[in-house]
């Protein structure tokens, strides 16, 4: 998981209430249960002390949802009678889960917002590609390359076969090249991670060799797509779907793999060095911590059954003040150090420093006690 979109909750003090919530209407006794699950949000609040404002400030959120197209579930984070962030949940919540911290509750995030990879799909045929940009919450359509091919319904040819076999063939390189021109364009400001082309065999080929190799890298092919309007596109979501589940294993085991190489003795933090090289790690919760404040995390490891994820450590108000005792934080300059969560606390830092995360499933073999890190490149 991608951690950018969270940076709006750590601008601002908190104390902040977090919000889990199942949102599903699949029931005839939909809005009762509906009702029931905000009277649960409003008392765990309460309960917990947070403030009236920004607990109706949620009921007002929670009570205005549409009926029709709710997610399974959302995640709503809430500070100073305002609610900040409001987020579909891929994965419905297992209970109702509203609590009241310094820091915003992230960490289930994980689990439940989904890992799926956003892809930039191209549509592409003779004349061109339609591109589209999807991800687990939808898909919208984000432009248009247009290639020199005739059109249809053109009559005029150039004299001799060979003259317009020739023509043809320019004509579809140009296109060629104007489609990856347009996909190396976007591609950096997407957000995508995954690129798909799909198309008939020869002309996904031809766009693809014409890609910059960053972008090959992150490029799959599928059979199954077509430009034309009314097109079914139940396959090619199955294609598209099979190369999200290959590409999100994929990455989790080369982060694990890379991990497992790159650590020491279980909570032991080694220094980098050119003998160590990539692939550094740090494991257990002073470790990760010791990362996280120099800002070397760059995949933060989160195992879905941590133990050490609910441990207490120490915070300031700066994202990358975070120490294992008190005195720790005071002496780095935090005037009034304050507990916080492991998780959420590593989370901070993360975000602040453009990390990832990445779910441990249960029993997959991950760092010990569930907190982990893979650390950046240092010279």
């Amino acid at each position: 998981m991608e951690l950018g979109f969270l940076k709006p909750l750590f601008d601002r003090p908190g104390p902040w209430a977090s919000v889990y919530i199942d949102t599903t209407r699949a029931t005839e006794d939909a809005q009762r249960l509906q009702k029931l699950r905000e009277r649960s949000v409003a008392s765990q609040l309460i309960d917990a002390g947070a403030d009236a404002y920004t607990i109706r400030a949620l009921m007002e959120r929670l009570t205005h949802e549409p009926v029709s197209g709710a997610p399974p579930g959302r995640a709503l984070f809430a500070a100073g009678a305002e609610v900040v962030l409001d987020i579909p949940l891929s994965v419905t919540p297992t209970g109702i889960e509203a609590t009241w911290s310094v820091l915003p509750h992230v960490a289930p995030l994980a689990g439940l917002r989904g890992d799926e990879p956003s892809c930039l799909v191209a549509y592409i045929d003779r004349t061109g590609a339609d591109l589209e940009l999807r991800d687990a919450h939808g898909r919208e359509t984000v432009g248009q390359a247009n290639g020199k091919e005739r059109g249809r319904g053109q009559r005029s040819v150039p004299t001799g076969e060979w003259h317009f076999r020739n023509k043809v063939e320019n004509n579809w390189n140009e296109t060629a090249d104007t489609i990856a021109d347009e996909l190396a364009r976007q591609w950096p400001g997407s957000g995508a991670q995954l690129l798909v082309l799909t198309g008939d065999s020869r002309e996904r080929r031809a766009v693809y060799n014409r890609l910059p190799e960053r972008i090959r890298a992150a490029t799959v092919e599928a059979e199954n797509g077509s430009r034309s309007p009314g097109a079914s596109k139940s396959v090619l979501d199955r294609q598209i779907a099979q190369a999200c589940e290959e590409y999100t294993r994929d990455r989790l085991q080369s982060a694990l793999e890379r991990f497992r190489i790159g650590r020491g003795r279980p909570g032991e933090h080694r220094a980098v060095s050119v003998d160590t090289g990539r692939g550094e790690a740090a494991e257990g919760v002073p470790a990760v911590v010791d990362a996280a404040r120099s800002h070397q995390v760059a995949t933060l490891l989160l195992g879905q059954d941590a133990s050490d994820a609910g441990r207490d450590v120490w915070i300031g108000p700066g994202v990358d003040e975070v120490a294992v005792q008190r005195g720790q934080a005071q002496a780095m300059g935090v005037a009034k150090p304050v507990q916080a969560r492991a998780d959420d606390a590593l989370l901070r830092s993360a975000a602040a420093a453009d990390a990832e995360v990445l779910l441990v499933p249960e029993g997959m073999q991950g760092p010990a006690g569930g907190l982990g890190a893979v650390l950046r490149w240092s010279l």
